[in-house]
């Protein structure tokens, strides 16, 4: 889809959702979700947040969340089972209910990072010693990591907060033996993702996975997999010449709109942010497209006709949602 195409359909965007009859609706950041007996219906908007806010809609997001996360379920279903029952409609993933684990398992296979958090920023300030690993003295920003690192947080409504191993244990937040479980999937979840992306001429640089117990008490892959929401994705083929010379990867970037707001406003504390200009979520928009299209080696489409909602409601109706 190229640029124009996005220009002409800026305002066809899913802000929100009012579905009937399908159970106890909780908004997320980008999902709207509906709670049923057995199962959750995930329907992704085009939300785009940023400052603990919504800053725009883009055009597109929503299904191309979906169907990123699809695609990766595929790949990786034979690593662990996941949420997904069905997919009705290009932006509905209807998934299994599961019991949350409280642990959002963050995987990085490189040093870097700007926020207060990331490895890098640590590094800098001394630390050596993450908790479940140590890092060597030596090492440059946005280097390859030997192996790749669990970085776990709580999962929280208000803050995630960094733990390591030995907290989780102590703390009783997941058993000894589901904490080596969890420990080992999410590495080999990332190997493979790392592995498939390579191929794709991509670098998956870090990730973060969710996972919950079924009703039989089997651990399952729940949310999203290896999106470029939840996932940070470089360029592979530019990569090691700008590390050798001190230069940033080439990468999916979605900082512009952000950088955007805070040149234009305190979005943190204005009422009312002003109206991100439609060149810039239109970019988004085709950044969006050309990751899908690149990871998953298809071509995006998308019915241009029938209004998202109008076309989620028939076809959940039509799959017996």
């Amino acid at each position: 889809m190229n640029k124009s195409t996005i220009e002409q359909n800026i305002n066809r965007v899913l802000k929100s959702t009012g579905l009937k009859n399908l159970g106890e609706k909780k908004v997320g950041k980008v999902r709207d979700i509906y709670i049923q007996k057995d199962k959750l219906i995930l329907v992704s908007t085009d939300r785009h947040s940023s400052f603990d806010r919504i800053i725009a809609h883009i055009p597109f997001k929503g299904q191309i969340l979906t169907q990123i996360s699809r695609w990766w379920f595929k790949q990786t279903e034979d690593i662990i089972q996941n949420h997904v029952l069905d997919m009705p409609d290009p932006n509905v993933i209807v998934g299994k209910k599961c019991k949350v684990i409280p642990l959002e398992m963050v995987v990085r296979g490189y040093i870097s990072g700007v926020t207060g958090t990331s490895l890098w920023m640590n590094y800098q300030k001394g630390q050596r010693d993450f908790g479940g690993f140590t890092l060597p003295d030596g090492m440059k920003k946005n280097q390859k990591l030997d192996e790749p690192v669990l970085t776990p947080t709580t999962k929280s409504d208000e803050h995630d907060r960094p733990v390591t191993p030995k907290e989780i244990i102590n703390e009783k937040m997941v058993e000894p033996e589901l904490w080596e479980k969890l420990s080992k999937i999410a590495i080999a979840l990332f190997k493979r993702g790392q592995e498939i992306a390579a191929k794709k001429g991509l670098i998956l640089v870090d990730t973060k996975y969710e996972f919950g117990l079924d009703d039989g008490g089997n651990l399952t892959l729940i949310d999203e997999i290896h999106t470029p929401d939840s996932s940070r994705y470089w360029k592979l083929d530019s990569y090691q010449a700008r590390f050798d010379d001190d230069k940033e990867p080439e990468y999916f970037d979605k900082e512009f709109l952000r950088l955007w707001f805070k040149e234009n406003c305190d979005p943190y504390n204005d009422p009312t942010l002003p109206e991100a200009p439609a060149d810039m979520v239109a970019e988004l928009s085709s950044r969006y497209i050309q990751i899908y299209e690149q990871i998953t080696g298809q071509k995006f489409e998308t019915d241009l006709e029938t209004p998202i909602e109008e076309r989620i409601t028939k076809n959940l109706k039509n799959n017996k949602v």
